[in-house]
């Protein structure tokens, strides 16, 4: 697993040269979001696409 510093560097190395600071900020804001809902699915378990799919009919009309 990298350190944080080394996610940071690996990003800026893909960015373009002429990005913006809100630029970074917004992808370091996404990779967070994105390692937190992995982190979540690890502790708790996921949902099957079915079950999904059976909990949302109950909400949707055909």
């Amino acid at each position: 697993m990298n350190t944080a510093k080394q996610e940071v560097q690996s990003l800026l190395k893909k960015l373009p040269d002429n990005c913006t600071i809100e630029d970074i900020q917004y992808h370091l804001y996404v990779i967070e979001k994105i390692q937190r809902g992995i982190d979540r699915a690890n502790e708790e378990g996921t949902v099957s696409q079915e079950e999904v799919e059976k909990r949302f009919s109950k909400w949707t009309t055909k």
